[in-house]
């Protein structure tokens, strides 16, 4: 079950322990496609409360596999106050060409049209692998509140070509797989969307930081190979913050591996000393 009161004490851990201050709630580490309807609307509502006057920007997952169900949470995160909102491609029944995913996109961005919209670009587990560059072509003219991308691939060709067509800067290209966001923003990616922020792993000066997360999250060790499961884990070893066991089908990590992925942190040299 989703524990909202910790929410309170993650937000504090996030706005003065990492200096975070932009959040990204019901996404993939949040485990937001695992979640009820009404599960999603609890979270957004309570991230929106605790924010209030410590987070900079809030952006809320609205996307799902059915078009009246993004469509309702699209509506739900602008009466709340969302700052933004982002949309994976539906993946069961794909789209299977751009003006497919334009589509789809336009009839949910459109009922909260107040609000700054973002594709969620996530192929490795969406299977829709139509390139953000071919999307960018005329898309303020079907979706005015087009905002940018957050863009989840390892595909940096795909960016640099999606950062060179926004000559004018008038898109925001938020990377969102850390083990390469150096390399995305030796590219021109404004910002991060990403799971280490939280315990200070990646150097994210000048950029904006967002947080996937609902009430729980994590850190990316390449030596490991970290799911959810493995995230919640560790981030409640470094955090002391209780982030729970994931959801069904996932399973919770192993002793073992939270033993050695304690060890692996305790032995990082960080930049101030500590």
């Amino acid at each position: 079950k989703i524990n909202l009161p910790v929410i309170r004490q993650y937000v504090d851990y996030l706005v003065n322990e990492q200096n975070v201050k932009n959040i990204f709630v019901n996404g993939t580490t949040g485990e937001g496609l695992s979640l009820s309807i009404q599960e999603r609307k609890q979270l957004a509502e309570e991230w929106m409360c605790q924010g209030k006057d410590k987070l900079d920007h809030v952006i809320i997952h609205v996307g799902a596999l059915n078009l009246p169900e993004c469509q309702e949470l699209a509506r739900h995160a602008a009466a709340i106050g969302a700052d933004g909102i982002a949309l994976i491609a539906p993946f069961f029944f794909k789209p299977t060409n751009k003006d497919e995913l334009i589509a789809f996109m336009q009839k949910v961005a459109s009922e909260a049209p107040e609000v700054p919209f973002y594709y969620y670009h996530i192929p490795p587990l969406t299977g829709v692998k139509i390139r953000v560059e071919e999307l960018l072509d005329g898309i303020k003219a079907q979706i005015p509140t087009f905002q940018g991308v957050k863009f989840s691939d390892t595909d940096l060709l795909d960016l640099a070509q999606c950062i060179h067509k926004n000559e004018t800067g008038e898109f925001e290209f938020l990377y969102g797989v850390d083990e390469q966001l150096l390399g995305a923003l030796a590219l021109g990616a404004n910002g991060a969307v990403g799971r280490s922020v939280c315990l200070g792993l990646l150097p994210l000066t000048h950029t904006l930081c967002c947080f996937i997360s609902h009430y729980l999250h994590s850190i990316s060790l390449t030596v490991f190979s970290f799911g959810v499961a493995q995230t919640k884990a560790v981030m409640t070893s470094v955090s002391g913050i209780p982030m729970g066991p994931p959801r069904l089908p996932l399973v919770a990590a192993s002793s073992e591996f939270i033993i050695k992925a304690k060890a692996k942190l305790d032995s990082i040299v960080w930049p101030n000393g500590d």
